[in-house]
């Protein structure tokens, strides 16, 4: 986001629209089906007795208050922010906190003297747990985790961390980006499937999850290619409809992404083809094309970041969940997909839960006709999350 103005009355009006101001949430998904239920029953059973770790004996529940940064007004709709917040929502209504106790902010994530005063006033406001939700925010904040060491940062997609008040946190969104995959690869007429891409090969999470989602198309259809149109940019709205609609001209008629816009999936629509959402359940935009959606349910992270503060446990470990967490998941597949689509999803994610398939499993073909891994092997974390920066066999980046 390149405007560095904070429209806090905008923002209120989002977050009430968004919270529905005392009615049900438009996307429950990301709010309630991502916090596993074991994982409250063993918060409650905390709370009964604080552990101690390190001296750190937890902070009673109603002296917590927590700060988050976004780099766009969740209240927008669909995209990046839009479903972190409903993540905080999700752990505001889990663990029981007020309104009171939750602070949100929208900072330009490239603009690092804008995110450091963003922090500071966050601190003078009590925030003693503060996420920050965008790679931007990074460096910053590992910078005021050293200034404030008796508050807890926690900053999403990044890596750095200092083990001790400071930790990053993702999710293995390539496992249901896989299984997303299987469903373009089965629906598609015209086996040209489009993808916006925020990022390009460099990085390795969008490339990770460009590959986990080409391996799903080839599995279920060998002829089917992925077109991909790169923006350069986490959210330009501009450049993410001229992606959009080169894509479809060029006769792309399933359309995936990894960008902050709803433009691939409305633009679909519009078009008479399918989409695959991202982010939150985009179907709610666009329910004549939208075949599933890949959703991040963060409220699963952040219930259980905000309750080892609660209760002491925090420990300082970097977080990287996925779908036996509940952390990433995919929605269910539309009715109107081809028949068979939802069951050789449910087979994949059977696999994938009981940890038999890894998705970059063996030896995997780029293409430029490399190799990559190894037979009977799998790629490590390390590498999934900083060593992906090939393409897979099947995908055509579009210039």
């Amino acid at each position: 986001m390149r405007n560095k103005v904070r429209v806090f009355a905008a923002l209120a009006l989002g977050l009430c629209l968004l919270a529905g101001c005392g009615s049900k949430t438009p996307d429950d998904y990301a709010t309630n089906k991502g916090y596993a239920g074991e994982n409250r029953a063993d918060s409650a059973a905390k709370e009964e007795g604080n552990t101690e770790i390190d001296g750190n004996t937890g902070i009673a529940k109603e002296d917590i208050k927590v700060g988050v940064l976004y780099i766009t007004d969740p209240g927008e709709g669909s995209g990046y922010s839009y479903t972190h917040d409903l993540g905080i929502i999700g752990m505001q209504n889990n663990l029981g906190l007020t309104d009171a106790q939750i602070v949100r902010d929208i900072v330009d994530d490239e603009d690092n003297e804008a995110t450091k005063a963003s922090i500071e006033k966050l601190v003078a406001d009590g925030c003693n747990v503060i996420f920050t939700t965008s790679w931007g925010y990074m460096q910053t904040t590992a910078d005021m985790a050293e200034e404030y060491p008796d508050v807890y940062f926690s900053h999403g997609t990044g890596y750095l961390s200092n083990g001790r008040n400071f930790n990053n946190y993702f999710g293995r969104i390539y496992q249901p980006r896989y299984l997303s995959g299987i469903v373009a690869g089965m629906n598609t007429s015209s086996n040209m499937i489009g993808y916006v891409a925020a990022q390009d090969a460099s990085n390795s999470e969008v490339t990770g999850g460009i590959d986990a989602f080409a391996l799903g198309v080839a599995a279920v259809n060998p002829d089917a290619k992925v077109y991909v149109v790169v923006t350069n940019s986490w959210y330009a709205p501009d450049k993410e409809e001229a992606a959009s609609r080169k894509l479809l001209d060029m006769g792309c008629d399933v359309m995936a992404q990894h960008c902050d816009t709803p433009y691939p999936q409305t633009l679909a629509q519009e078009y008479g083809v399918y989409g695959v959402g991202y982010n939150s359940d985009m179907s709610k935009e666009t329910p004549d094309s939208c075949l599933c959606s890949v959703v991040w349910n963060w409220s699963a992270y952040y219930t259980a970041a905000v309750s080892s503060v609660i209760n002491g446990t925090w420990d300082g470990s970097n977080y990287y969940g996925g779908m036996v967490e509940g952390v990433v998941n995919l929605t269910d597949t539309a009715a109107f997909a081809a028949e068979g689509t939802a069951e050789r999803v449910a087979e994949a994610t059977a696999d994938i839960l009981r940890g038999t398939f890894n998705i970059f499993d063996g030896e995997l073909k780029t293409n430029t006709g490399e190799t990559v891994g190894v037979a009977g092997g799998t790629l490590d974390d390390a590498t999934i999350t900083g060593g992906i920066n090939w393409y897979y066999e099947n995908v055509v980046v579009v210039e």
